[in-house]
C-alpha cells in the first residue's frame, strides 16, 4: 500500500562527460523534470562501486539512478560496459536481499540528450512512487531484549548472557 503523498528520494550517480552534462542541458533549457533526484557526479559510470548504491539505499534513498555514456562512446574506452555488468549483478544482489530490483535503474544519455535525461528521471520517480517508500536500514524504535536464563558457550566455558 502506497501513500499518495509519498515523495521518493532518488540518488543519481552521473558520468561527468555525458549524463551530468545532459542533466545540465536539461536545466539550462528549462526542461521540466522531477526534482526528487540528488545528483552525484563521477568521472565515469564505470567508477561506481556497487557499495555506493547499497549505502545510498540504506541511508534512506528510495531509488538509485545510474547514468553514463552510451555503450561504445565512453571517454574511458569500455568502462560503461563495466558499469552495465555491475548493474546487472547489483540487481541480483538486491533481489537476494528482498529489495525490489526496480529501485535501481541504468540510463545511457549523451551530453546532447537533456530531454532524454529529463524524461527518464521523471519516469523513474513515478516508478519509485508506485513502489512506495523503501524504509531499508531505518532503525526499529522497539528496544532490543534478551530472554532471561539464556546461556552461551564461549571458549568451552558456559557463561550467562546479560539481559
Amino acid at each position: 500500500m502506497t501513500d499518495n503523498h509519498f515523495e521518493p528520494t532518488i540518488i543519481g550517480f552521473t558520468c561527468n562527460w555525458c549524463s551530468y552534462r545532459a542533466s545540465d542541458l536539461a536545466g539550462t533549457a528549462r526542461m521540466k523534470y522531477a526534482p526528487n533526484v540528488r545528483l552525484i557526479r563521477l568521472m565515469c559510470s564505470g567508477r561506481l562501486d556497487p557499495t555506493f548504491v547499497l549505502r545510498a539505499l540504506s541511508d534512506g534513498a528510495d531509488g538509485v539512478m545510474i547514468t553514463g555514456c552510451h555503450p561504445g562512446e565512453c571517454h574511458y574506452i569500455e568502462q560503461n560496459y563495466k558499469a552495465l555488468r555491475r548493474y546487472l549483478l547489483l540487481k541480483r544482489v538486491l533481489a537476494g536481499l528482498g529489495i525490489e530490483p526496480e529501485r535501481v535503474k541504468l540510463v545511457w544519455a549523451s551530453a546532447a540528450e537533456g530531454a532524454r535525461f529529463a524524461a527518464e528521471t521523471t519516469a523513474f520517480v513515478e516508478e519509485i512512487r508506485k513502489l512506495g517508500p523503501l524504509n531499508w536500514g531505518k532503525a526499529d524504535d522497539r528496544p532490543q531484549t534478551v530472554d532471561d536464563g539464556l546461556s552461551s558457550v564461549v571458549h568451552g566455558q558456559e557463561m550467562e548472557v546479560p539481559a
